[in-house]
């Protein structure tokens, strides 16, 4: 179990979200970097969907009250424990009293704290992940606050990867795939209602470096730029959307659709952002710029791949290190 000291109005419990539920109005919600998630769990020897908690916006403090392992991925929030500092995408060991402190991230917008063993949280609709607009799943339907405790699963042997209770190893921080001060390549597939953009529109919308506004949340990220037109004003019927679509809204500005976002709408589709990209967008800072890059279908089935083969790698090493001769 651990005791959270002290949180802040963004940071809960998500997991991979709740997929399939969409026709009911039910959204998707989880982690808005599912891969930096991934990548802690299996620092951990977890499953790779097992609940963490995402960190954003505000710091987190908390006790373990018992030995456990843990893993921190995602943006660099400066954790500490007990005082000493620890490198981001790293896994160590918490002793029983010890406290883990966390900063808000500072090289982008989330990080993710993974236990070994995952969190035991009852789920809803198949997930733990927190759904902050339907408040329900994760604890209570809301964000953490101080004074709560968070029960962990037990597990036979926890940390693996690790050799001894002073021990940690990790993971390029490169990883994040973020460089600063640098436009963020979004790469997409156009959808249904792109070739109705007028032509100085649809040249606009690739050459264009789309400021990422204040208003942006899990929800939807609103981009500034020019403002899109179509060749003929456009009234459709709401039909079902998902993370990473992009819409064109009234005021011509895109909004793409987050992990909260809305399961169903009529503003019309400009195209869909990869799953590789769009974390890669989640993590990106208001003020920040991007630019939109085509791919086809066929491309982006590979750029999965290799994302997915990355991550058996990675599960293959800590197979290895679990196998170490233990000091």
């Amino acid at each position: 179990m651990i005791t959270v000291l002290a949180s802040g109005p963004m940071i809960t419990l998500q997991d991979l979200g709740r997929p399939g539920y969409r026709a009911s109005g039910v959204g998707l919600a989880g982690a808005m970097d599912p891969f930096a998630l991934r990548l802690a769990n299996l620092l951990l020897g977890n499953e790779q969907g097992a609940a963490g908690i995402e960190i954003a916006a505000s710091g987190l403090s908390i006790r373990f009250e018992r030995d456990m392992a843990f893993a921190i991925t995602g943006g660099d929030c400066a954790a500490c424990l007990d005082g000493r500092p620890l490198p981001p995408w790293w896994t160590m060991r918490g002793r029983k009293g010890q406290v883990l402190g966390l900063y808000p991230p500072r090289d982008a917008s989330f990080a993710y704290l993974a236990i070994a063993g995952g969190f035991s949280v009852e789920p809803v609709f198949g997930s733990a992940s927190t759904d902050l607009k339907g408040r329900f799943g994760g604890v209570e339907g809301r964000a953490l606050k101080p004074n709560d405790l968070l029960k962990v699963n037990t597990i036979a042997n926890p940390a693996p990867a690790m050799a001894g209770p002073e021990a940690g190893f990790g993971l390029s921080p490169r990883l994040l795939d973020k460089t600063p001060h640098e436009p963020v390549n979004l790469r997409i597939i156009t959808a249904a209602e792109y070739g109705a953009l007028t032509p100085a529109s649809r040249d606009a919308f690739w050459e264009s470096m789309w400021r990422l506004e204040r208003d942006s949340s899990r929800v939807g990220y609103r981009l500034g730029g020019p403002e899109l037109q179509l060749d003929t004003p456009m009234e459709l019927f709401s039909h079902g959307i998902l993370p990473g679509v992009v819409q064109l809204p009234p005021s011509g500005q895109p909004v793409v659709q987050m992990v909260d976002g809305n399961t169903c709408g009529g503003y019309p589709r400009l195209g869909m952002i990869i799953a590789a990209d769009l974390r890669r967008l989640a993590q990106s800072r208001p003020g920040e710029t991007v630019r939109f890059v085509e791919v086809s279908q066929r491309e982006a089935l590979a750029i999965a791949h290799e994302e997915d083969a990355f991550l058996r790698k990675v599960a293959h090493f800590v197979s290895l290190a679990a196998m170490r001769p233990k000091p």
